[in-house]
């Protein structure tokens, strides 16, 4: 294998553990898109029917059993587990749009018609864009934890690997397919405007201190936000509350009847450790 390939599937790899301890750690899913997970399910699954048909070696059939489950813990962490935290409102890109043409596409252009061949195809052109959802849903809120940043970033860099690996290996081993670097290619540039804003400013969501807002009609001022873990009991009044006005997980507020005692409670994944008082 060369290193380029490796390189390529340790970043894969390290971006799903990423994700994964985002969401343990936390227990929120929060400014993760559900419905580009269930995209990457779909084109683990479709690719990785060979798993039962043929055999390359112990390498290629762990990393295909890991992607495989990690894929489906996700989502069920995210639409089982942690679903009260799930922002749903703002994960909205319509994924029908990408797969329908990705189904059109494999049919007509393929390297051989057999179901087998099809599918594989399929799961590599709806690879290249089954994280649109991820990326809208960051546009759409204007922020993202650093944490996703993290995880995005990984994952772009290992289609930005797996190029360089079909030089090397067009080079080294005569051997290219077309089919796969168009879609890599496509993949890599969707990630291009994330990568300037990663690399440069850092695209991350956090409060600063001193931030006023306003809920249900009230000004209210809040200081120093100190961010851990939320505490899976709120989280179901949270959401309740956070679908009530419409706003993102980061900026909602919870109504309190006592305004001037806030101090310690847990919003999404920041607590208050100052006052907040009306103004």
């Amino acid at each position: 294998m060369n290193v380029f390939r490796l390189l390529g599937d340790i970043s894969h790899l390290l971006a799903i553990i990423i994700l994964l301890l985002k969401i343990w750690k936390t227990r929120s899913c929060a400014g993760i898109s559900g419905r580009s997970q269930v995209l990457f399910a779909v084109v683990y699954t479709a690719r990785y029917l060979d798993l039962f048909t043929s055999y390359i070696s112990a390498y290629n059939s762990i990393m295909k059993l890991v992607f495989l489950a990690a894929s489906y813990g996700t989502i069920y962490l995210m639409f089982i587990k942690f679903k009260a935290s799930y922002d749903h409102n703002h994960d909205t890109f319509r994924i029908e749009f990408l797969i329908l043409p990705c189904v059109l596409l494999s049919l007509l252009i393929n390297h051989e018609f057999s179901p087998l061949e099809i599918l594989w195809t399929f799961s590599i052109y709806l690879e290249s864009v089954a994280i649109l959802p991820q990326l809208f849903m960051v546009s759409k809120t204007g922020e993202a934890e650093s944490i996703t940043s993290h995880y995005l970033f990984a994952l772009g860099s290992y289609r930005a690997l797996y190029i360089l690996n079909w030089i090397y290996r067009y080079y080294a081993e005569s051997h290219y397919d077309v089919i796969a670097i168009v879609a890599g290619i496509v993949q890599t540039v969707l990630y291009c405007d994330f990568f300037y804003l990663y690399i440069t400013k850092g695209i991350y969501g956090q409060f600063p201190n001193n931030c006023q807002f306003s809920f249900l009609g009230k000004k209210l001022k809040f200081h120093l936000f100190e961010k851990i873990p939320a505490c899976s009991q709120d989280l179901p009044k949270i959401e309740k509350i956070r679908k009530k006005i419409g706003i993102t997980i980061f900026e909602f507020l919870i109504e309190f009847e006592n305004l001037e005692s806030m101090e310690g409670y847990t919003i999404g994944v920041y607590r208050i450790i100052g006052i907040a008082t009306k103004k």
